[in-house]
């Protein structure tokens, strides 16, 4: 089974839904989909040797013609084969090589202690010397080539075991190769969806960043406070939270007097004189209302003496229930509540900050600058998904006693940004230009000696990093002044990631 990738060149975005045709030794035959990569039935790669591959690559829009040549080497001897017919082929290399194996081991004798090795040493020094003695007698040709073929083997293993630097093998898993490069696998790409772009010079705007911060419009927002002070009460349905939204003129809560203690003495005194005129008035309104039965007062004296029994009634409720002489407290204007500080019983001044209302669709964004680098009118910020938010220059105030000039702007989608008193980095264009590759923030890393760089995507499943030379652009890019050339392709999404192999 063939497994095939196919991603676009500048993008290494997947392509999903086209056709490959590919001419095969076998013939031609037609890879099969499956989710993001194509199969292809391959019986022939079990055959050793190279295989000139074709493939014809169509979708709705364009057709492609790609070359390629599929080489599968064949399968290696086994090395127990190839070491004995070594051995064999050659009786004086073999004792050529045992005498070397025998000055290898005295060697190690003198200088390491005593171990396994220095065991088989001994041995072979043993059938070193009855080998030398089967040859200089040429007695027992058995023992001569047994001897050597053991001395032969036991030295090579040996040699290798200690000399022999270990083979540095790529296996098909994502990794850093020795040279800083990372080596990818298609399969890795897919799940770490790496993204690139092709570097293209160009002139742009250079931008400053300065600290700033979210506040509400002054014109679309407002206090609730208690104009004389006094204890809060709540109304029907209770306080609102924050994030309540609200309308202009709702009442919000109440403002209860609060009476001292000289002024409760007053009142009472105040409340026991009307409770004795109200009785006085009660008996003189019931006395007129049975002469006016008989004729002997007129109509008009008795409905003075009515309206004089209810205005007294109406002094005397509005001493015995105190909500009647409560402040109301309405919304200024319509919007969301951003602060709360009510609760039933509390006491407030006429100072104090109950509610702060604001309209969430007005926002604007002020900004510290703390040079003198005139910028032009045009800024942009983060949002809350990190894309790229534009605002407007508004007004910029003077600087007072060497501080910062401040600056404000209008932010044209509100609902991305975060809410008023978050703080954010704003990047203003200035009216000067700068050459470079523009590319995106997430595209440039920090190595691990703290350098700015990125990612160049120099060969399928191989990424280079390069070291680069950044300015700020705007919120979402920035300008790499020095370090790729035109045309390259830089990783712009899961450089970060690349970034953590090793």
């Amino acid at each position: 089974m063939l497994t095939i990738y196919l991603d676009q060149f500048e993008t290494n975005t997947p392509i999903i839904g086209a056709t490959i045709d590919v001419e095969t030794p076998a013939g031609s035959m037609q890879a099969q989909p499956s989710g993001e990569i194509y199969r292809l039935e391959a019986d022939w790669i079990a055959a050793p040797g190279t295989h000139e591959l074709l493939f014809t690559v169509a979708d709705d829009s364009s057709i492609d013609f790609l070359t390629t040549s599929l080489t599968i080497p064949a399968p290696a001897a086994p090395a127990a084969a190839l070491a004995a017919s070594g051995a064999f082929a050659s009786l004086p290399g073999m004792v050529a090589a045992a005498q070397q194996g025998l000055r290898d081991l005295a060697r190690r004798a003198e200088t390491a202690p005593a171990a396994p090795a220095a065991v088989a040493a001994l041995l072979a020094a043993f059938l070193a010397g009855a080998l030398l003695m089967a040859l200089l007698r040429r007695r027992i040709a058995v023992i001569t080539i047994g001897g050597a073929v053991l001395i032969l083997g036991l030295s090579a293993s040996l040699a290798v075991a200690e000399a022999a630097p270990p083979d540095t093998v790529i296996r098909d898993v994502a990794q850093r190769l020795p040279d800083g490069s990372v080596f990818a696998p298609k399969p890795a790409q897919r799940i770490l969806a790496i993204r690139t772009i092709q570097a293209a010079q160009g002139q742009h705007r250079s931008a400053i960043s300065m600290p700033g911060r979210i506040i509400p419009d002054p014109s679309a927002s407002g206090l609730v406070q208690s104009a004389t002070g006094g204890r809060l009460s709540a109304p029907e349905g209770g306080f609102l939270s924050i994030g309540s939204e609200v309308e202009a003129g709702q009442v919000l809560g109440y403002v209860l007097p609060v009476v001292g203690a000289a002024d409760q003495t007053s009142q009472r005194q105040s409340r026991l004189e009307l409770e004795r005129q109200l009785a006085l008035q009660q008996r003189q309104t019931e006395r007129l209302r049975t002469l006016a039965l008989n004729g002997t007062v007129s109509r008009t004296q008795l409905e003075e003496a009515e309206l004089t029994l209810t205005g007294l009634r109406d002094q005397l409720a509005g001493l015995e229930d105190p909500n009647q002489n409560a402040e109301e407290l309405r919304a200024p204007i319509a919007g969301i509540i951003s602060k709360a500080n009510a609760l039933p019983g509390l006491i407030v001044d006429s100072s104090s900050e109950i509610f702060h209302i604001i309209d969430p669709t007005r926002l604007r964004v002020e900004a510290m600058h703390f040079g003198d680098q005139p910028i032009a009118e045009s800024a942009s910020i983060l949002g809350r998904d990190g894309s790229k938010v534009s605002l407007t220059l508004l007004g910029a105030g003077l600087p007072e006693n060497g501080r910062a000039q401040p600056i404000h702007f209008t932010v044209e989608r509100a609902e991305d940004v975060p809410g008023p008193g978050s703080v954010v980095t704003v990047f203003a264009e200035t009216s000067s230009e700068a050459e470079g590759v523009a590319v995106p923030r997430e595209a440039v890393v920090r190595g691990t000696n703290g350098q700015d760089m990125v990612y160049v995507h120099v060969a399928p499943e191989v990424f280079e990093p390069r070291l680069v030379r950044v300015a700020p652009l705007d919120a979402a890019s920035v300008l790499i002044a020095a370090g790729v050339e035109s045309g390259e392709r830089l990783v712009t999404q899961g450089a970060e990631l690349l970034n953590q192999f090793r």
